[in-house]
């Protein structure tokens, strides 16, 4: 099978092998139900147990305040619209560039007397001050920013944004999924900051699809998406995928202990492609905020994106034209909209994001067929003008 160089780590990320082993013993020989009373059970209790108590140390909580679901998705939606059925309706505010799991959240609880306040962003992908502004004074019920965003990289400042928003009482969610294992996470120091919940997810740091968690203050009383057995405190019933559990346990662990050295080597592939790609003519977004580390998101003017990615595949680099959340979409990115790039730029976005395995000279080879790919592409736009 031909298989390209993985650059597209911000999508999902190879299952670390440490991680597979310790989850097949979940999936053969040990299959008990975590809730059942006799020692097949048992096992597979303390099996949930010990992955919470890890998920708990990567990120700063207390393992009570765990919630395991199964994506990222599921934890975003079961904050928004477990607070919504809580509350009496007033403002929901949510950052222009979220994800789309939290955009169609707050977009569905607008249809059921909530009113949806964006909060509009600079070129740089932060808030603008006038906008942050409008929200505070607009006394929201409901705020969502997530932490780091997963097309650009761009980072949000949750503790001083939280800070400031304590004045309205609103209960405050951050989508922590792809700044895991890349920057440090702690959700006692946000809690006290005013954060309520945070939503972190296994697939994208060498964990398997199907297990994340919502990092929950015990204070706040969500009501379930779920009804059900009870599980997870009630609020996610359901028979607990404790393979994918204990993947994601040790998936944190794992990741966590690795941040500053891959920050370091990280940001020096993306100096490496970005010196690259100014050199190739490409816009790189974001660039004026810190990023993560990993990730590169940029554009060639007349360049479609989409074809772009196509021809790299071919060539042997697996990239992305944007969010795979959002990837049945053929609008241009709403994040690089609501950075006031234009419509026929951000057509032509593409986003590299590197991970564990990635080395310097695949970098080169990259930027050796982007030359080669972008040049032959205006070569053809050349001809058909």
């Amino acid at each position: 099978m031909f298989r390209p160089i993985y650059l597209d780590h911000n999508a999902t990320t190879p299952v670390d092998p440490a991680v597979l082993e310790a989850m097949l013993p979940w999936l053969g020989e040990r299959w008990g139900n975590p809730s059942s009373r006799h020692e097949y059970g048992r096992e597979a209790r303390r099996a949930v147990d010990d992955a919470r108590q890890r998920v708990a140390v990567a990120v700063g909580a207390h393992p009570t305040e765990i919630v395991f679901t199964s994506g990222g998705s599921e934890a975003n939606n079961l904050f928004l619209k477990g607070a919504a059925a809580s509350r009496r309706p007033g403002v929901i505010a949510i950052g222009a560039c979220e994800h789309p799991s939290v955009r169609r959240a707050a977009a569905q609880l607008s249809g059921q007397g909530w009113r949806l306040q964006e909060i509009a962003v600079e070129p740089d992908g932060q808030f603008r001050s006038t906008a942050w502004k409008e929200c505070l004074l607009a006394r929201p019920t409901l705020i969502s920013v997530m932490v780091a965003n997963n097309e650009t990289g761009v980072v949000q400042d949750i503790a001083a944004l939280a800070a400031e928003a304590q004045s309205t009482s609103a209960w405050f969610h951050t989508d922590g999924v792809q700044a895991l294992g890349k920057l440090p996470l702690d959700f006692r120091t946000l809690n006290r900051a005013g954060v309520h919940g945070m939503t972190v997810s296994g697939h994208k740091i060498g964990g398997p699809k199907g297990a994340a968690a919502l990092v929950l203050d015990k204070r706040v009383e969500l009501q379930p998406l779920v009804a059900g057995g009870g599980q997870e405190r009630d609020l996610r019933s359901g028979t607990e995928n404790v393979a994918a559990i204990v993947g994601l346990g040790l998936a944190c662990e794992r990741a966590v202990a690795r941040i500053a050295s891959e920050a370091v080597r990280l940001s020096e592939l993306r100096e490496r492609l970005e010196r690259g790609l100014a050199h190739l003519g490409a816009t790189v977004f974001g660039t004026a905020s810190e990023r993560l580390p990993n990730t590169s998101f940029f554009a060639f003017s007349g360049i479609d994106g989409e074809t772009l990615v196509g021809k790299l595949d071919r060539a042997g680099y697996a990239v992305a034209s944007g969010s795979a959340c959002s990837s049945a979409d053929p609008e241009p990115s709403h994040v690089l909209a609501a950075m006031g790039v234009s419509a026929d730029l951000a057509r032509g976005a593409v986003r590299v994001s590197f991970g564990r395995n990635n080395a310097a000279e695949e970098i080169d080879g990259l930027l050796s067929a982007l030359g080669a790919t972008v040049g032959s592409l205006r070569g053809l736009t050349a001809v058909a003008a």
